[in-house]
């Protein structure tokens, strides 16, 4: 009976411990209950995006033609990065053709990056260049529209009456060529008046220089370029002009002439170039190719003004492709593609937009 009367108490106590214990266990678990952190409105990240597009080409042969399109579109991500990067290296012997094309779109970033969008085309082992800088074709995917501006040459004073007859049966040009000094029955040297009022109609000048016959010797070069020098100065023409001797396919040519021309100039405040017939079979273009080869800097700081090939004279509207000829990797400034117009005493140009800041 005292056995049976104990039971209840010990099955009692039993089950106040148990209690105890899992009230003890919730109580300590409230530390482990999850945190919570709010970010506040404007600090949240969404989805990081990186993009990076890399594309190369390498072609030999005769003729390549290379269309490289990218198109990136990307939508409310905060965090984005793009990255292009196409490189074309091409050596071929007659034709290239060569687009890239690169349309980046990020909408609603805050933090977006967009690098590398580069072109890089190399071409090797040209005989003849077209484009900017002889053969190396930078333009990025634009239009030859955008790289060249149309202008023209004349050997005859610049008058209300000549800009006239241009602008109406012509165009409207942005470069003129004009001479320094006279060169009997030949050429009327510019005139400070005549620069001024080709300036104020928003035109550069194309400085040449004519007052020589023989395009043979060192010291030859040397002093035309320094009357050249002496001439431009005298006319208030600023430094970093370029000078473009004006070598005539009859003229006798040697690369010692090239040479001593390029000396001069290097060593005055204005920039060497040389006007002539580059087509690769002319005695011109021969002699320079071989002072490059003495001098590899006369071929990087030379400008180029070539009258290779003749297309004929036409208006602005209807000029012909740019496709100067000119000696391999060549600092080509211009194209006289056309001679002799009948309507005005002018020959017709297209000139590497870059060629403005060389020009008075």
């Amino acid at each position: 009976m005292e056995r049976r009367g104990l039971l209840p108490f010990v099955v009692t106590a039993f089950f106040a411990v148990v209690i105890s214990l899992f009230a003890f266990s919730l109580m300590d678990s409230k530390d482990d209950a999850p945190k919570t952190q709010t970010i506040p409105d404007g600090q949240s990240k969404s989805n990081d995006s990186d993009i990076t597009n890399q594309v190369k080409n390498n072609i030999k042969g005769n003729k390549a033609k290379v269309n490289n399109s990218i198109d990136n579109n990307l939508n409310n991500d905060e965090d984005s990065r793009i990255d292009n990067n196409v490189t074309n290296d091409i050596e071929v012997n007659v034709d290239v053709n060569v687009s890239n094309t690169i349309k980046n779109k990020a909408d609603k970033n805050q933090d977006s990056g967009q690098t590398g969008n580069g072109n890089e085309n190399e071409n090797s082992g040209i005989e003849d260049s077209s484009g900017d800088k002889g053969a190396k074709n930078d333009q990025g995917g634009k239009s030859e529209d955008d790289e060249v501006v149309w202008g023209v040459d004349s050997a005859s004073l610049t008058t209300s009456d000549l800009l006239s007859c241009v602008q109406e049966n012509f165009g409207s040009p942005k470069v003129w060529g004009r001479y320094l000094g006279d060169k009997e029955g030949v050429s009327a040297g510019i005139t400070p008046q005549e620069a001024e009022f080709l300036q104020s109609n928003d035109i550069k000048l194309l400085v040449i220089w004519n007052r020589f016959n023989e395009a043979t010797g060192i010291e030859n070069g040397q002093s035309e370029a320094k009357a050249a020098i002496q001439l431009a100065q005298d006319l208030g023409i600023p430094e970093g002009v370029a000078i473009f001797a004006d070598i005539e396919p009859n003229y006798p040519v040697d690369s010692s002439f090239i040479e001593g021309w390029y000396q001069a100039m290097e060593e005055s405040p204005y920039h060497p170039g040389i006007y002539g017939i580059f087509d690769k079979e002319q005695a011109l273009t021969k002699s320079f190719s071989q002072a490059a080869a003495k001098d590899s800097s006369l071929l990087e700081n030379t400008f180029i003004w070539t009258a290779a090939p003749n297309a004929g004279i036409t208006e602005q509207e209807q000029a012909p492709g740019y496709k100067p000829e000119a000696p391999a990797n060549s600092l080509i400034a211009g194209w006289q593609y056309g001679i002799d117009a009948k309507a005005c005493n002018i020959d017709t140009n297209l000139f590497n937009k870059d060629i403005l800041d060389v020009l008075w």
